[in-house]
């Protein structure tokens, strides 16, 4: 992306290894895996290991948060996940689209093992299933509608659902709900601020001008009528991060003392306002090499 700047993102989470070890004594008492992905970063916010962790399980992946996803890149990520063995369905998790997908899939995915109980005379064994998903992903949310009520504890804040809980569903299902974590994948700089974008990390580990600014360099490479409708400026390619945040702080008043640029709450505003999908419905990864690079989103 050229002229992006520097950021020291810090994210230590010490729970992260006894999360992992934890999937892996429970992993046994499970049927199926189901990860929960942000539709809009499917690369990033998805564990490194899960194929590794899950083994032979059968595996389930939920993109979640469709609703603020671009709906070609999201078919995109649709294909790359059938490819790669595991069976896909879509959501949004907060209005409830495509939630009601989630048991049928189950059932197919686990259909031989159903088969094999009813061979023995065991029809109505419960299936199990781990929910697996970084913080903020909507997982709880995403449970709570499939329970048809209050099950797991959702919060706004990363890292709210502690330990494991089982959620039973009245078809026979139970869903063993687990810590949301961030996996350890900071192998770049990007990934990372894809999670800060998105808010799977705290506010607070980063500095959230420079990430605004960086965010408004993707944007101009990826959704630049984005900027355009919505903050009214134009832009050249010369300009840095920074030059777009102060030009839309300057259209909206954003002013401090001597009628300078309020970049702090530019930055704010920019990141809330791709939160509520005020920015339109846009993606931030491609399946090919889990960045958009140089195409388009909608080619």
């Amino acid at each position: 992306m050229g002229d992006l700047e520097k950021m020291n993102i810090q994210w230590f989470p010490g729970h992260m290894t006894k999360a992992r070890r934890m999937i892996e004594d429970n992993l046994k008492l499970v049927d199926a895996v189901c990860e929960i992905l942000d539709a809009r970063i499917p690369h990033a916010s998805s564990n490194p290991d899960i194929v590794m962790l899950a083994g032979n399980k059968p595996r389930l992946t939920i993109l979640n948060r469709t609703d603020l996803a671009d709906p070609a890149v999201t078919k995109q990520w649709v294909r790359y996940f059938a490819e790669r063995g595991s069976r896909v369905i879509e959501t949004d998790a907060k209005s409830g689209k495509g939630v009601n997908a989630f048991i049928p899939a189950v059932r197919e995915l686990l259909k031989e093992k159903v088969e094999t109980y009813a061979a023995k005379g065991q029809a109505g064994r419960t299936l199990r299933v781990m929910i697996l998903g970084i913080p903020n992903v909507g997982k709880s949310t995403f449970i709570n509608r499939i329970a048809g009520r209050k099950a797991a504890v959702a919060g706004d804040r990363p890292g709210v659902t502690r330990g494991r809980q089982w959620i039973s569903l009245e078809n026979g299902l139970e869903l063993m709900d687990t810590p949301g974590i961030l996996w350890p994948r900071f192998e770049s700089q990007e990934v990372g601020e894809l999670l800060a974008i998105t808010n799977a990390i705290k506010a607070d580990v980063v500095d959230r001008e420079t990430l605004a600014a960086n965010f408004m360099l993707r944007l101009r490479k990826l959704y630049p009528d984005a900027i355009r409708e919505r903050y009214k400026i134009d832009f050249s390619q010369q300009e840095s991060g920074f030059d777009l945040l102060e030009k839309a702080a300057l259209k909206r008043g954003f002013l401090v003392s001597r009628g300078e640029a309020d970049l702090e709450r530019m930055a704010n505003t920019l990141l809330n306002e791709y939160h509520e999908g005020k920015l339109g419905r846009l993606s931030l990864e491609v399946p090919e090499d889990g960045s958009l690079g140089d195409r388009k989103p909608s080619d």
